[in-house]
């Protein structure tokens, strides 16, 4: 079918205004802060055999699992046991279909027009509890995976429009916040159902087959435009190691090794010989290894342009089994997120050196995510507060490191407001600032850290957290300055002060305060260089210290 070129684009921006609306409906409805505020979720588009077709991203660990999850989602369903309108099914398996770890919960509904199946809307959120040993859902202790909480195996939650009351209220019995929790059940399913009626509609109003062409001309464009880009990197065999540093159990560092090559239509990275996968948390699925290169290469290729399957065809994925970024069950995952960022990191620092002007300096590598648990000194219910932290990113060719960003794994997100966080938890906020610890040195600065002190005000509650990056600084490019470390502190109320990196349930009482901190982003260019003006500018503003200026700019003051 040949399709006026207007049709074609009007048809493309709906599916994509489509998305937005399904992003903004789990925005308004959900129930947890950490979906609400922080925007720990995606959603997506797809053809009716999970080509993905449009995304609205939250966080980019969620960037292959649109697809994939609906790709697997059909093997469940097949021919012998076809889905049928008005099913929803819900997945979170870690191993397959895009997993990332149980907490990340996949919600695909079918569309039919006409009972015939076209597409699918899927959302995947997280949901901040699903049971588990430890609030919150994630431990760094655990070591394997029945520890982590509920595994819903692509079960259908509702079929033919009927909710599974069962399951609903094995949900229910299983979770620490059991309201939120069906609260954003609800919202991922509504969603679901604002986007499959606008898909239809689309349909009704330009017909079944030229919808389906302007998908294909959508995803040929992706093609073309990353090809485009990739044609740009020259060709030959890069390769680098990265490190894992803890299992979360103390052992460790352990390597991840990763050869690159670039050919005129295609990058093959091949991560054979990584470390077999760890007896802690801190593993990685090869879905979620998937994901990570698909959003590495995207921001080598295609920055600025919507996600869709062309997107990604001209990236290739080789890796054993079983492997620290290949885990299968019944391999602990909780921590998944510190690999997949190590992953992301030990790409772009491959490439780096070979396109330094397309490719920043190293950013801080971790989410430096915490969970919080205890009761709510006034209302007496129980919280968890769960919340990754912005830190620093590094320079480039044309600018200094961002300071206070989110992390690679990350897209549209925020941090959860002060308000928010003393209104729903048991903490107060004491600190919420940039540092200056040093770092990142260049002729472009590297993006500076913060810090983020709080006080507890429970009687009592339990802190968790995974900062990888606690002893490996974020890296410089081109003769830049590697940057600082990630870490957290305990500040007792006698004063007394316990440094942590990676740690489960460390018992706080009312009036301790807890101090997070995150890495200054890499440096970018000899620091010789940087003009002499914004080494000044970065003294007035406090983003380092005169004696810092001295030693690394050679600063002069007078």
């Amino acid at each position: 079918m040949v399709l006026n070129k207007f049709t074609s684009d009007i048809i493309q921006d709906s599916l994509i205004s489509i998305g937005e609306a399904m992003f903004e409906t789990i925005q308004r409805t959900s129930m947890s802060p950490i979906i609400y505020e922080a925007l720990d979720y995606a959603v997506g588009i797809t053809d009716n055999e999970g080509k993905l077709l449009a995304q609205g991203n939250g966080v980019i660990t969620f960037l292959a699992a649109m697809s994939l999850v609906v790709e697997e989602t059909l093997k469940h369903y097949d021919k012998n046991n076809p889905l049928k309108e008005g099913d929803v099914v819900i997945a979170n398996t870690p191993y397959v279909g895009g997993g990332t770890h149980l907490s990340d919960i996949a919600i695909i509904t079918p569309v039919f027009h006409k009972r015939n199946l076209v597409a699918f809307t899927v959302n995947k959120a997280h949901w901040t509890d699903i049971g588990g040993a430890n609030p919150g859902s994630v431990s760094t202790v655990s070591t394997e995976i029945y520890q982590e909480g509920l595994h819903f195996p692509f079960i259908k939650i509702k079929e033919e429009g009927v909710y599974n009351g069962s399951i609903i209220k094995i949900i229910e019995a299983n979770v620490r916040l059991p309201k939120s929790t069906i609260g954003d059940l609800r919202s991922g399913i509504a969603a679901n159902d604002v986007g499959a009626d606008r898909i239809l509609k689309l349909i009704d109003k330009y017909g079944l087959k030229a919808y389906k062409q302007a998908a294909i001309e959508f995803m040929e464009y992706g093609e073309r435009i990353s090809l485009k880009e990739l044609e740009k990197i020259p060709n030959g065999i890069y390769e680098n190691t990265g490190w894992i540093e803890n299992d979360g159990l103390g052992n460790g560092p352990f390597p991840i090794k990763l050869k690159v090559e670039i050919k005129d239509n295609l990058m093959i990275c091949d991560f054979t010989g990584s470390h077999e996968q760890l007896k802690g948390p801190i593993n990685l699925s090869r879905t979620g290894l998937q994901t990570a290169i698909r959003a590495a290469f995207k921001a080598i290729t295609t920055p600025t342009l919507p996600a869709n399957n062309g997107s990604f065809k001209h990236v290739k994925l080789i890796c054993p089994e079983n492997t620290v970024v290949s885990a299968s069950s019944p391999a602990p995952i909780s921590v998944y997120y510190e690999v997949f960022l190590s992953v992301i990191d030990l790409l772009l620092h491959t490439l780096g050196p070979i396109v330094p002007e397309k490719l920043p300096a190293g950013h801080f590598r971790s989410v430096c995510v915490t969970y919080i648990s205890g009761k709510h000194p006034v209302t007496n219910e129980f919280y968890v507060q769960a919340e990754p932290l912005s830190g620093g990113w590094g320079a480039c060719a044309f600018h200094d490191g961002n300071r206070g960003q989110f992390s690679y794994a990350h897209g549209e997100s925020y941090n959860i407001p002060a308000e928010t966080r003393e209104r729903k938890y048991g903490v107060i906020v004491d600190e919420y600032a940039f540092h200056n610890e040093g770092g990142g040195y260049g002729e472009f600065q590297g993006g500076n850290g913060q810090y983020l002190t709080f006080e507890i005000l429970s009687e009592e509650a339990f802190l968790t957290g995974a900062f990888l990056g606690y002893s490996i600084p974020t890296w410089g490019l081109n003769e830049g300055k590697d940057g600082s470390y990630n870490y957290f502190i305990v500040i007792r109320k006698d004063g007394t002060e316990e440094k942590y990196n990676i740690v489960t349930n460390v018992k706080l009482t009312k009036g301790d305060r807890v101090k997070l901190v995150t890495a200054t982003g890499g440096g970018y260019g000899k620091p010789s260089k940087r003009n002499h003006n914004k080494v000044k500018q970065d003294i007035k503003n406090g983003y380092i210290t005169l004696e810092q200026a001295k030693q690394n700019y050679n600063y002069s003051n007078a």
